[in-house]
């Protein structure tokens, strides 16, 4: 069945279908914000999945852009009406600010080579976090502040809902630019760049684009993510926040989109998990350091992803050993 989840809709439309259902089946209002941030964090994973994935790109600053979307979002309704119009606005000013920015940080930087790019990105999202924390009179700096959101926002089975048809709206969208002529140069860019300029194709646009739509994803990420909180401080702009992005795609699978919805999953109900036994249990209290173990056997065991890794048992299964190859030929032969 995960063969052929990415190139069939059918599953993912199934899947959906059993999500709406599950707050109707099960109420729990813990279960619904947990799942509500796996799909918000699903949409992040998956603009980064873009970039490391398909393009080849190493980024240490996409919080940045996931970071606009959560202030853009928090900002505008703090300071107007908590309307769906000035929601909307508000979403659409993150998206468009953080295109700006991701085609000019892609201008400067993706000619580099790709550790440079990183490091580089890395500087440009603490650029970031720096002026969040000193520009107090807009972010009231490290302390944050709340705000007000629409009433249909309020409503946690409304706001679950709208996380979800985004999440899946965004899937579609990204496999469709994938599956397109554009997608397959990204991928010639990713296996090799040089070669790819050689057969005429200025790759540089083709990483720009990559680069603003990974960039647009992650601010509406960062505007869903901040609607859930009700508050945004400027850890929103934190290493930690691309870092995991990072471990959601390696973990669920680098360059299958389906991965980064799964690695969110997982990341997210594992905080869950610990951080509640950690309330009972003594040994639980470090519960980050059970994490990281989670993640090394998960790596060892999935080297290439959950997806990745059960794809490739799948097709040495099917695949005709050597030893038969040469049997059924000889007898061809014969």
């Amino acid at each position: 069945m995960l063969k052929h989840f990415n190139k069939s809709p059918v599953w993912v439309l199934i899947s959906s279908a059993a999500l709406i259902l599950l707050p109707f089946v099960n109420d729990s209002r813990s279960l619904m914000i947990m799942i509500t941030q796996i799909f918000i964090l699903a949409i992040f994973a998956m603009s980064y999945d873009l970039l490391l994935g398909y393009t080849g790109i190493v980024s240490f600053g996409h919080a940045m852009f996931f970071g606009i979307g959560a202030y853009s979002t928090g900002v505008l309704l703090s300071r107007f009406e908590p309307t769906m119009l000035w929601l909307l606005v508000s979403i659409a000013v993150g998206m468009v600010v953080a295109a700006i920015v991701s085609y000019f940080v892609g201008l400067l930087t993706l000619r580099l080579s790709n550790h440079f790019y990183a490091m580089l990105t890395l500087a440009l999202a603490g650029l970031f976090l720096v002026v969040a924390e000193k520009w107090r009179s807009l972010t009231l700096g490290n302390d944050g502040f709340t705000f007000r959101v629409p009433d249909v926002m309020r409503d946690r089975l409304s706001f679950y809902l709208i996380c979800l048809i985004l999440m899946v709206a965004v899937f579609f969208f990204l496999m469709r630019l994938t599956n397109s002529p554009m997608g397959k140069v990204l991928l010639a860019v990713r296996e090799n760049e040089a070669r790819t300029q050689s057969l005429g194709f200025k790759t540089i646009h083709y990483k720009l684009i990559s680069s603003v739509v990974a960039g647009v994803i992650a601010s509406l990420s960062g505007s869903l993510y901040v609607l859930s909180l009700r508050f945004v401080n400027t850890s929103v702009f934190a290493l930690d926040v691309t870092l995991d992005a990072l471990l959601m795609t390696i973990l669920g699978g680098v360059g299958t989109l389906i991965g980064p919805i799964i690695g969110a999953a997982i990341i997210e109900v594992s905080h869950h998990w610990l951080s509640e036994l950690g309330k009972s249990y003594v040994i639980f209290e470090r519960w980050i350091i059970f994490f990281g173990i989670l993640y090394i056997l998960a790596v060892m065991f999935f080297p290439k992803g959950i997806v990745g890794t059960v794809k490739e048992i799948r097709w040495k299964k099917k695949r005709p050993s050597k030893v038969e190859t040469n049997n059924k030929n000889k007898r061809i032969a014969g």
